[in-house]
């Protein structure tokens, strides 16, 4: 902490069990509030409170005549909005993400068991410049996956399967968040056609991204796209926002009215199912004031075969 450029820091020994730092914590409030102040902490979407209840209750009861309420979406509406610096190191995380997935033929083929993947794959985000890589997700099952939140099995992938991996790879601070499919060997039409339809809706999304547009608007977009010949996966949400968390807000619902403005780094999540499966496909944008900019790998239609 002393190397960055605050010179107030102010630390307690922890864990303390009788005092765990609420009361360094009051006197700190005190020194910088009114005596009648209030103090904003958030509490809305993608937030939380990172204190024991009875520590917060101590608090409270601690700060005198000043009031805690929530900060009225101040620190929302400071993290949706990245500057020039925190794009950059989106980017470079994408860019590490997407070194890592053109590696996959290297680490996943038939008779390699999922869990194996994961593990290598990981190691690929790290030897391509990954800080940490707190988040895998994905799945594989034959013309799709039946999930994409599982652990990963010792099952081998066999012929006739799609492969997910959805990573949410560090670099200095901030995420990247988006996926990739494979199918291992020939994939159907009807798998081939699906993928298609997940691109083709991310790309209708990626062009109504602009500032004006709403949340909604993107949301509205892909489910378009989806709603045609397949059905969407009622997944809820199909995108949200990237940072230093990863997942921020806004979220791409049919009633988040959140306006975008240049700055905002989106993802782009749509679904799609496949009789009893499903497939997800995700990138990850910047809205700027022209309109949208990739920042994960483009890519085409074609569902790539290992």
């Amino acid at each position: 902490m002393g190397q960055t450029w605050i010179d107030d820091i102010r630390t307690w020994s922890a864990p303390d069990l009788e005092d765990d730092g609420i009361s360094l914590l009051a006197d700190t409030l005190g020194e910088l509030t009114p005596v009648v102040g209030v103090v904003g902490i958030p509490d809305g979407h993608e937030t939380h409170l990172r204190m024991p209840i009875a520590d917060f209750d101590r608090l409270r009861r601690s700060l005198g005549k000043r009031t805690i309420a929530g900060d009225h979406g101040i620190m929302k509406a400071m993290r949706m909005i990245k500057s020039p610096a925190e794009i950059e190191k989106i980017e470079t995380a994408c860019s590490i993400g997407g070194r890592a997935f053109a590696r996959v033929p290297e680490i996943a083929r038939q008779g390699e068991p999922l869990e194996r993947v994961f593990r290598k794959f990981q190691m690929l985000c790290l030897e391509e410049g990954a800080d940490w890589v707190p988040y895998l997700a994905g799945g594989a099952g034959q013309g799709g996956y039946s999930d994409v939140i599982s652990p990963a099995t010792s099952a081998p992938l066999v012929a006739g399967d799609v492969l997910m991996l959805d990573t949410g790879l560090v670099y200095d601070g901030y995420f990247c968040d988006f996926d990739r499919n494979w199918s291992v060997g020939p994939a159907s039409a009807e798998v081939r056609a699906a993928h298609a339809r997940l691109v083709e809706a991310s790309e209708a999304a990626f062009q109504v991204a602009r500032p004006g547009a709403t949340a909604a608007d993107l949301f509205h977009a892909m489910n378009d796209v989806l709603s045609g010949e397949a059905e969407g996966t009622d997944a809820g949400r199909l995108g949200h926002g990237l940072g230093m968390s990863l997942t921020e807000w806004p979220s791409l619902i049919p009633t988040d009215s959140t306006r975008l403005e240049a700055g905002m780094v989106l993802t782009l999540e749509p679904g799609i199912a496949v009789n009893d499966r499903i497939l997800v496909h995700e990138e990850n944008i910047v809205v700027t004031e022209k309109g949208a900019r990739f920042l994960s790998s483009r890519i085409g239609p074609e569902l790539p075969e290992l």
